[in-house]
């Protein structure tokens, strides 16, 4: 169990005052706007506390669908189908800002991104989360949440190759970012992102938030991430920013307390609140613990980068959900933990829910702050009569009828024996049993 790190965070805010920036923390967060546009269109706003950001974070669906506005978020279910492949996309999005007691009026730095029928295209569906960080972590999230989406969007080569296409428009909005009047010396964002394209998944990554999927084996619903974080404590990572100049060092073992020649840290769950950060040499800056970003010009010497590592999955029957979620929410809960939550829910935004709530808790258990945090629930359905196009009063009918059960679509794909993962994954040996659903209700 990590040991509580205050002390460690307002060390590194002296690091700021002096050099004019922020050390980041994986959780150096601060104003989360979200939107979303296809079957909803909306401005999100910012919130004033826990319970008004989540609300105002919500009011990005604005439309409510056939399901309502959720009784205690005020969040939405959205949809949309993917006609080529039979499937149905159901989601809901919550985003709440963090508790800081000393600075009681920062700004949530998450913003998110649903846009579905990208490009004009019914089976194109884009979701992303951009976690800001520094002192203008909020406007490098928001940046770059548009200019990548009005990249894509502009690329006719995305549905051909979206590997390629991924690649340039995160490094064009990051040279976007340096020049624009936004000051990203020492501020910036990570982002993940995910491109339903048919029935695949492209998962672009550029930092430690996080993507993971919930696949049937056997009967027991597995984590299987679609991202892998991009921090230090990776081997190849550190060794990339070891040869750009970077020196990987603790905050102990910077300030002298710890050897600074023991290069081995262990790994993220036992880092006991004190990770492995990147500095500049002879000076005590920039201080992230990530080694991949979006901005964060000053870290660049040193190796942060831009460039996303893109992974490809095939969806299959016994895909049953997938979620896209700020380090907020992984910092103190698994992949597989936070799987087994969203598997007890029917309802996305009921998953939403829980998830951010138990975020929420097991930060104030261990600290006396909490992150910002953001989570996307995309649900993945396979339609017995898929529609040859798809248009709103098509996708609000199938979101009533014509569903297989989860399980039952699972089970019989497994039965027929049918290799179902396209790329090599680590999975928790961790069971849920399928999940006890109750009915979807048009009542908030």
């Amino acid at each position: 169990m990590r040991r509580n790190p205050r002390d460690r965070f307002e060390k590194v805010e002296v690091f700021v005052v002096i050099f004019m920036g922020c050390v980041q923390g994986k959780s150096c967060s601060g104003c989360c706007r979200g939107w979303t546009s296809g079957t909803t269109s909306s401005a999100g706003s910012p919130g004033s506390g826990r319970g008004a950001s989540a609300a105002a974070a919500a009011s990005a669906t604005s439309d409510a669908g056939p399901l309502g506005k959720h009784v205690l978020t005020g969040s939405t279910v959205g949809s949309a189908v993917v006609p080529s492949r039979g499937l149905l996309l159901q989601y809901s999005s919550l985003s709440e800002r963090g508790h800081y007691p000393d600075t009681p009026d920062r700004e949530n730095q998450d913003a998110f991104c649903i846009k579905t029928n990208f490009q004009g295209n019914p089976n194109l569906h884009f979701f992303g989360v951009f976690d800001g960080h520094g002192q203008f972590g909020a406007q490098c999230a928001i940046f770059v949440r548009d200019k990548l989406v009005d990249l894509l969007s502009a690329d006719p080569q995305l549905a051909d190759d979206p590997v390629k296409a991924y690649s340039s428009a995160f490094v064009s909005v990051n040279s976007l970012l340096h020049e624009s009047e936004i000051d990203d010396s020492l501020s910036g964002t990570t982002a993940i992102t995910v491109l339903v394209s048919g029935d695949s998944l492209f998962v672009a990554n550029v930092g430690d938030s996080r993507a993971v999927a919930a696949v049937y084996n056997g009967f027991c619903l597995v984590a299987e991430d679609l991202s892998h974080d991009q921090t230090p404590f990776r081997k190849d990572e550190y060794e990339r920013v070891k040869l750009c100049g970077a020196r990987v060092l603790s905050v102990d073992q910077v300030e002298g307390i710890k050897d600074p020649g023991i290069q081995s840290w262990g790994d993220e769950e036992d880092d006991e609140g004190d990770p492995p950060r990147l500095w500049v040499q002879n000076a005590m800056y920039p201080g992230t613990a990530f080694t991949r970003s979006v901005g964060d010009s000053t870290a660049e010497s040193i190796g942060v980068i831009a460039a996303p590592e893109v992974m490809q999955v095939k969806i299959t029957p016994t895909h049953q959900f997938f979620i896209i979620a700020s380090d907020g929410v992984f910092e103190f809960l698994s992949s597989q933990t936070v799987v087994d939550m969203v598997a007890r829910f029917k309802d996305p935004r009921d998953a939403c829910a829980t998830v951010s709530a138990e975020s929420y808790k097991m930060w104030l258990a261990h600290e006396s702050r909490t992150d910002d945090i953001t989570v996307l629930v995309v649900q993945i359905k396979f339609l017995s009569n898929p529609p040859s196009v798809a248009s709103s009063e098509t996708t609000e009918m199938i979101m009533k009828t014509s569903v297989y059960s989860e399980k039952a679509r699972a089970e019989r794909y497994i039965s027929y024996g049918t290799e179902v993962h396209d790329v090599a994954v680590e999975r928790s040996s961790a069971c849920v049993a399928p999940s006890p659903v109750q009915p979807m209700s048009s009542e908030a």
